[in-house]
């Protein structure tokens, strides 16, 4: 058992540092290769911090790094994540920030003519995969996504929702300073950005599931042992076709359980009947995973 502990340890360690990595290389190819030869802005942070940067280029004797600046907005939000959210998701955050840096500093932009909808749409994908894989691996990519899940705690609003609400001020201060066609194309990188991040990190994403069956003792011991998901049962309800007594069962779940409940409900009552609808929020008790 000890040895297997340390084997689970040693390889969260390896997919946290391997979320970490792959972040840093989509942002830094998303901004480098995409929103910068494109003349558009990212979301959150990052957005940010290629506002300064162009306004540095523009109205100050020196120019501020986007690298560097990115670094230093992620201060403050860091402090945020340690106090609200835990030691060890934001110890593995900094290591995300500071590789990020780094990233954007090795991978220099491109000089390439590309089309700025394929830079937008692009560039959106590349950071949206790499925001929403690192988040799924329980890491934040530091920045706007802190306060996404701060306020998806409290809220149980999507967190896409939220990076594209916050947004909105990136594309407004684009648009006044800079021109209103950068602000529509950052607009739309910014909308891919938060959709993909939602299809790729799914935690936040509940389900209603309905099961009928005549076998409900082994279906909720399944569901209890494996996900400690509460249930509600409904007794005796008569099929209508075959005039037999049931019991339906109700449960909400996150997206990362769907396989694992119709796995168990599969086995243990293969003519059970089982719908599923998405909920848009949850009140009372439900059991987010944890992030430390």
């Amino acid at each position: 058992m000890d040895q297997l502990d340390a084997f689970n340890r040693r390889y969260n360690l390896l997919s946290k540092i391997s979320a970490s990595f792959f972040y840093s290389l989509a942002v830094a190819v998303a901004l480098n290769f995409f929103w910068t030869p494109g003349h558009m802005y990212s979301s959150g942070v990052t957005g940010f911090a290629q506002l300064i940067n162009t306004m540095s280029e523009r109205f100050l004797p020196f120019t501020l790094s986007t690298s560097v600046l990115y670094f230093v907005l992620n201060l403050p939000l860091l402090l945020l994540a340690w106090i609200k959210i835990g030691h060890k998701f934001t110890f593995f955050t900094i290591i995300t920030v500071i590789l990020g840096s780094i990233m954007m500093r090795v991978i220099q932009p491109v000089n390439m003519h590309i089309d700025p909808l394929v830079c937008a749409i692009f560039g959106g994908m590349i950071n949206g995969l790499g925001t929403g894989f690192a988040l799924k691996n329980g890491i934040s990519t530091g920045g706007l996504d802190i306060i996404g899940i701060v306020i998806q705690r409290k809220t149980g609003t999507s967190y896409g929702k939220i990076s594209i609400l916050i947004n909105l001020i990136i594309i407004a201060a684009a648009g006044f300073a800079f021109g209103w066609t950068r602000a529509l194309y950052s607009a739309l990188t910014i909308f891919i950005n938060g959709r993909v991040i939602d299809a790729v990190y799914t935690q936040h994403q509940k389900l209603q599931v309905t099961i009928v069956t005549e076998k409900p003792k082994t279906i909720i011991d399944g569901i209890q042992e494996k996900m400690h998901r509460g249930i509600t049962i409904f007794h005796d309800v008569e099929g209508a076709y075959s005039h037999n007594e049931k019991k339906v069962l109700i449960t909400v779940i996150d997206r990362y359980d769907m396989y694992d409940v119709l796995h168990i409900v599969k086995k243990s009552d293969p003519y059970a009947f089982m719908s599923v609808t998405e909920v848009e929020r949850v009140y009372g008790s439900f059991k987010e995973q944890e992030i430390v």
